[in-house]
Formats: structure tokens, C-alpha cells, sequence
């Protein structure tokens, strides 16, 4: 029973410190059964360190019953002044023969990508992230979810 007590703060601690780079972490649902491409998620990252240095990933949830091997979405991200910046983003979801990449957890697979590596914000302030589907059919079906993650870069990242 000492044991127990004693690896039990253990892990929490472990568990805790896993996740002391992240700066920011949202993941939002999308429609399942079909995702409108003009139905954004928006991400709102309030920045107070303009010398900092930051990854920024996408994450991206799909159904194994997604009939894509990769997708592609538009990320437009408005800085604190209102100046925008518009990217495309590729995201691979599985190779040639059908496997799915990333981690699969039941009936999803989950998928984290680089959208930037090293960032400096240059402005403190509010950045928005509005992220939608780039693809061809306009509603895409079988995206559950997609997000955004920033975390402090390392100097070995």
C-alpha cells in the first residue's frame, strides 16, 4: 500500500511534465457525415512573448472509413494589426496500399502535422487560425475532428 501511494504522485508529476512545452492545445469536431468547406474552425492564440520561439501543428482526426489517402486544408491566420496570411497545408493519412499513418484508436486514426517550425510572433496579441478542408468535393466525409498545438520549440527541435 506504501508503494502505491508513493507511485501514484510519481506518475502524476511524469504525466504533468510530459506536456510543459505546450503553449496553446484546441481540437475542434467537425461534421462526421460531412464537412462543408466553407465551415471554418477558428483558433484564437492570445500571445504575450514576441522573442519566444514556437512549433505549430495541426492535428487532424479521420474515420478509418475515410476514402482519402491525404487531405489538404486552407489555414488562414489573421495577426493582431488585422494583416492576414493564407497557406496550404498537405496532410498525408495513409501510403499507397491503404495504411493508415499515425495512431488508430478504435474506428479513428489520428495524424499530427508541422504547419510551421520555428516561429517568432512578431506582435503580442490575439492570432486567429481559421482552418478549413481543401478539397475538391465540398462536403468531405469522414473528418472527426482537426486541431491546432503550439508548443515552445527546443533548441533540438
Amino acid at each position: 500500500m506504501k508503494k502505491l501511494l508513493i507511485l501514484i504522485p510519481l506518475a502524476l508529476a511524469l504525466l504533468a511534465g510530459c506536456n510543459k512545452n505546450v503553449f496553446y492545445a484546441e481540437e475542434q469536431d467537425v461534421d462526421e457525415r460531412g464537412w462543408n468547406m466553407t465551415d471554418g474552425r477558428l483558433f484564437p492564440v492570445t500571445v504575450t512573448d514576441s522573442i519566444g520561439v514556437y512549433n505549430v501543428f495541426l492535428d487532424v482526426r479521420n474515420s478509418v472509413n475515410f476514402d482519402k489517402a491525404n487531405t489538404f486544408f486552407f489555414i488562414t491566420t489573421t495577426f493582431p494589426d488585422g494583416s492576414k496570411a493564407y497557406d496550404t497545408l498537405e496532410c498525408p493519412l495513409a501510403d499507397v496500399e491503404g495504411h493508415w499513418y499515425g495512431k488508430r484508436t478504435g474506428r479513428y486514426v489520428d495524424n499530427r502535422y508541422y504547419f510551421r517550425k520555428h516561429v517568432i510572433f512578431p506582435t503580442t496579441g490575439t492570432y486567429y487560425f481559421n482552418v478549413t478542408h481543401g478539397m475538391r468535393d465540398t462536403n468531405v466525409v469522414g473528418l472527426k475532428s482537426v486541431g491546432m498545438r503550439i508548443e515552445r520549440a527546443t533548441p533540438t527541435q
